[in-house]
């Protein structure tokens, strides 16, 4: 079979594995930030959410700007020019990749997600400067040797990499697991590599009842996390400060002023370095 029909065929075959009957995480959140690749039926659950709890959108449109704060950082004050994004959702604007080789256009990254409407979006993600690599994995957080192995080829792994992790592991139900797929893909990575993590929390009633409604709707459930549980997942790494705070309060730019009313969003966040 030629390349180019071995393309169509696994087009065809992601395709195939889209269900549009049932909300999805990717593209229930792409609503949320704007973007156009979600259906009526997440568009539906998202105007359910909203009416329950507005502030979910303001998790959604912080956690992008967090972002691109912390990818800056990493590389202007970090040294950091390799990325390892898992969980990284549909592509809106200013994805991590965008973010790094716009200061550095020599960094390389590799996003990592199983999802089907995900990877039918990857050829848009599969863009980088001549100077620096973009790679998409079809690979799944549960097997973090997987994911690491394959990220290999793009990463060198003998510098440091930056992990990051938005919004994703309130999918793993139980904590413990989450933390331990975490651990397993940070002992991967050398010293001096760093992971970031923004993720929901259940610091209102408010939140609470969105993820409850979310759960409902018969998509993928999203768990929210205390403040601590977040914590927890830093443990044995040197956080950079101001340490695990609300997404819109981890380095602010005044370039860029929250509104605020965004301020107090139900979503903490990290950024720490391997000793």
């Amino acid at each position: 079979m030629s390349d180019t029909n071995s393309q169509l065929a696994a087009s065809a075959e992601i395709r195939a594995r889209i269900d549009t009957a049932t909300p999805h995480s990717a593209r229930f959140w792409n609503y949320f930030v704007g973007g156009k690749d979600n259906y009526e039926v997440d568009r539906e659950i998202g105007d359910q959410i909203k009416e329950i709890f507005p502030g979910l959108v303001d998790v959604a449109l912080t956690s992008r700007l967090f972002l691109g704060r912390a990818v800056r950082h990493l590389i202007r004050e970090e040294g950091i020019q390799q990325f390892l994004d898992i969980g990284t959702g549909l592509p809106t604007a200013d994805n991590t990749h965008e973010v790094a080789q716009r200061v550095a256009p020599d960094a390389r990254i590799v996003y990592v997600d199983n999802d089907p409407i995900v990877l039918a979006h990857a050829n848009a993600l599969l863009t980088s400067t001549p100077e620096g690599s973009t790679a998409y994995l079809d690979a799944d957080l549960y097997a973090p040797d997987t994911v690491l192995e394959a990220a290999a080829g793009t990463l060198d792994f003998s510098r440091p990499v930056a992990l990051i992790i938005l919004n994703t592991l309130g999918h793993v139900a139980d904590h413990d697991q989450a933390r331990d797929l975490v651990r397993r893909l940070m002992a991967g990575l050398p010293a001096g590599s760093f992971l970031v993590i923004s993720d929901s929390t259940a610091t209102s009633e408010g939140m609470i009842a969105a993820s409850d409604a979310y759960n409902a709707s018969g998509a993928t459930p999203y768990y929210v996390r205390s403040v601590e549980e977040i914590a927890a997942f830093f443990e044995g790494l040197e956080l950079v400060a101001p340490g695990i705070t609300r997404v819109p309060s981890w380095r602010p730019d005044p370039e860029t002023p929250t509104d605020p009313a965004a301020a107090s969003v139900d979503a903490y966040c990290g950024v720490a370095r391997k000793p």
